[in-house]
């Protein structure tokens, strides 16, 4: 390394070491936020709790200076969105920053799992998916605020109220904001207690599948009946058999339901379906298997609907070329970010899914994500926030 390249990267080293410090001393400032959120319960279910918490974020976005937008949905909370201009850049791409605020914990949770800081560790339903990146989104757009009187590019804000169940009500906004951005970071939480970001996610898919027989007395006039459970438990082992875990494919018989009574033939069974894929060039081949069963008692009906709904999230060049850069500034901080691949979805699979630069795992670090022990470490946000500040800047 020559002098001038070793005093540049003596100075980088500097300006990260300052950032972290100045996280460091408010930290409890941001256990703070993480609190006020996680004390606003938000079950995906429940419009007036998730508006509820919603209407706090977006006061809490709008001191910062932020336009916020309220994207109204009926069956589920509104969605929110908050745009940071910067007039220095006209035309310039916002980087997006995406996330949710609906949990998956029904009204009442808090009295049985409360928010509460023990030694290292922060408690509470959705402490770690994922309030705690709600929070580090509003310390990290502060610090950089406070650091350049303004932030040095236009920054998006979307977070919705409908991930945990599917993101049916938001996926268009997701979408519609991901194609105007020059790259999307989502905060949610990272994987394991190393805090690695998430650089490919499977693609996700719901099957129902519907099997009608014909019912009868099950003593008086068994043999005229046409029992669709019994179709249905053959139909069971032909659909895990569509499994292949070379390829990162997997089908999964989650729900079972068939029957009236004992003493009748039952009419009708019927089976829910997950299904996970790494690679979207597979959603056609699994829905064509699943498409194309056909009833071993030709007596049977079978109705297939459903399909794949959220795309794979695959580690693209533009996917490694984020990571890279956050590995830079993980490594001016001090330390090495790993990478990690998980088989659960998130609303990063759809902006990674239409070619958008996207890192995922952003978020807080902890475990215990949707049970009883969901909890963050305290710990790890300060360099949590310089991270994702240092991203906002550069991605």
């Amino acid at each position: 390394m020559n002098p001038l390249s070793r005093k540049a990267s003596k100075q980088s080293s500097g300006e990260a070491q300052r950032r972290l410090a100045y996280f460091s001393e408010r930290r409890d400032e941001m256990v703070s936020t993480i609190r006020e959120l996680v004390e606003i319960e938000s079950p995906s279910d429940n419009k007036a709790a998730v508006d509820r918490v919603a209407g706090t974020i977006a006061q809490k976005f709008s001191a910062l200076g932020g336009a916020v937008r309220i994207h109204t949905a009926k069956e589920f909370g509104n969605h929110l969105q908050v745009d940071f201009g910067f007039p220095g850049k006209p035309g310039a791409k916002p980087v997006l920053l995406l996330g949710h605020y609906d949990t998956v914990y029904p009204p009442g949770t808090l009295a049985t799992m409360p928010c509460r800081a023990a030694g290292d560790k922060l408690t509470g339903p959705g402490v770690l998916d994922m309030k705690s990146g709600i929070a580090l989104m509003l310390h990290a757009l502060a610090a950089l605020q406070a650091w350049h009187g303004g932030l040095s590019r236009p920054v998006t804000v979307l977070l919705v109220s409908d991930e945990e169940v599917g993101s049916d009500s938001s996926r268009a906004i997701t979408e519609a904001l991901a194609k105007k951005a020059a790259a999307v970071l989502v905060l949610e939480p990272s994987y394991g207690f190393q805090g690695a970001v998430k650089t490919a996610r499977k693609g996700v898919g719901e099957y129902l599948v519907k099997v009608t027989g014909k019912a009868a007395h099950a003593g008086l006039d068994f043999q005229k009946g046409v029992n669709a459970i019994l179709e249905l438990a053959r139909q069971i082992e032909k659909i895990s058999s569509f499994t292949d875990l070379k390829k990162g494919l997997t089908v999964n018989v989650g729900i079972v339901s068939g029957g009236s009574r004992t003493n009748v033939v039952p009419a009708e069974a019927a089976a829910q379906v997950d299904v996970r894929i790494a690679r979207m060039k597979d959603a056609a081949g699994i829905d064509k298997k699943m498409r194309s069963l056909r009833p071993f008692n030709r007596k049977c009906k079978i109705e297939v609907t459903g399909g794949v709904n959220r795309p794979p999230m695959e580690r693209t060049a533009g996917v490694a070329a984020l990571y890279a850069q956050a590995v830079a500034i993980a490594r001016e901080l001090g330390w090495k970010l790993g990478e990690a691949a998980v088989g659960g979805g998130s609303d990063g699979n759809f902006t990674a899914g239409l070619g958008i630069p996207t890192l995922d795992g952003l978020g807080g670090v902890g475990d215990g994500a949707h049970a009883t022990h969901e909890h963050i470490l305290i710990s790890e946000l300060p360099r949590r926030a310089a991270l994702i500040a240092q991203l906002i800047e550069t991605a």
